[in-house]
């Protein structure tokens, strides 16, 4: 008797019994480690993923995917690393002069088990933001997998607006995704 397909069998089942791998997701970072992602030039961020673990320090992976903006929008004029926030604390952010999110950097803070957030804004040549709106809280509860897929082209990425639970030692997010003017407009926020 072949004790080949025996010993297939067998590796088989000990392979189907290994639980998901969210090892393999592209992402940024390792768990209590800081991160800088930063899209190439001339693109902005269109999806963010997370995934939470309560025993690596309930610290969370991140994963980021870049699309290249319209040719109507043209080429990013300057770019900036823009306010920053503290561990443990609510923030909101909404890039500076009218930029567009572009990158983000973390830093993890072991005694808080929390991290400090940062975005990498880049602006448009006079262009203003419209039709703005908040997502609903990704994820939807603390400590589940988080997904943000900008849901249309022509949205973009501004900021966000972050809350975290002291209890839970974990954070939501409500993405801030606005529409660009194609139109030059002299209005700045600052």
């Amino acid at each position: 008797m072949n004790p080949a397909p025996l010993v297939l069998a067998a590796l088989m089942t000990v392979v189907a019994a290994q639980p998901y791998d969210h090892y393999d997701m592209g992402w940024v970072n390792s768990y209590r480690q800081g991160f800088n992602f930063q899209c190439p030039h001339g693109e902005v961020l269109v999806a963010i993923r997370s995934y939470f673990s309560e025993q690596e320090g309930s610290d969370r992976l991140w994963s980021f995917e870049c699309q290249s903006t319209p040719e109507g929008l043209g080429e990013p004029s300057d770019c900036w690393w823009d306010d920053i926030n503290r561990a443990g604390m609510e923030w909101t952010s909404t890039c500076t002069r009218n930029g567009l999110v572009a990158g983000v950097q973390s830093k993890y803070f072991e005694s808080v088990l929390d991290r400090e957030w940062q975005f990498y804004c880049c602006y448009y040549k006079r262009r203003c933001p419209y039709s703005c709106m908040k997502t609903t809280d990704v994820p939807e509860h603390y400590r589940e997998e988080g997904e943000l897929v900008v849901p249309s082209y022509g949205y973009f990425v501004r900021g966000a607006q972050t809350t975290f639970s002291g209890v839970l030692r974990d954070r939501q997010w409500k993405y801030i995704l606005c529409r660009m003017t194609d139109f030059d407009c002299d209005f700045e926020n600052l």
